[in-house]
């Protein structure tokens, strides 16, 4: 079984330079004492931080850079682009009516990253 992602959970992405922390937006549900995640805590800055700097030509400011750099790839800073909910979530557990979220979800960049939890934040809760 997969553990519920909470406040301080930590995720990585694969075209980020450093791990980054996940925020839930507050909802009246706990786990582990603090705020639960559900597919819709998505938003960029306010859910998702910054994952240091971005190596995907995808990204508009790496690829200016790039090519100010006659071509030599030039990370920039990361400001990730995640219109789309998390995916799959746990449809069986609701968290304000919406799936819960657990460390095997994913959630995609729109410049390219793949965005993964790589610690729950809490390590007693777990869900399907």
């Amino acid at each position: 079984m997969a553990f519920h992602v909470c406040t301080g959970a930590l995720m990585r992405c694969a075209m980020g330079a450093a791990p980054s922390s996940f925020v839930a937006t507050p909802k009246q549900v706990l786990t582990n004492m603090k705020d639960a995640g559900n597919i819709m805590d998505h938003k960029p800055i306010a859910n998702i931080a910054p994952f240091g700097v971005c190596k995907s030509p995808a990204n508009p400011q790496v690829a200016a850079a790039t090519a100010a750099a006659m071509g030599v790839l030039t990370p920039m800073p990361c400001v990730p682009n995640t219109p789309a909910p998390w995916v799959p979530g746990v449809p069986k557990v609701l968290v304000a009516n919406m799936p819960a979220l657990n460390n095997s979800s994913k959630l995609t960049c729109v410049y390219g990253g793949v965005i993964e939890i790589a610690m729950a934040g809490q390590f007693t809760e777990q869900i399907p």
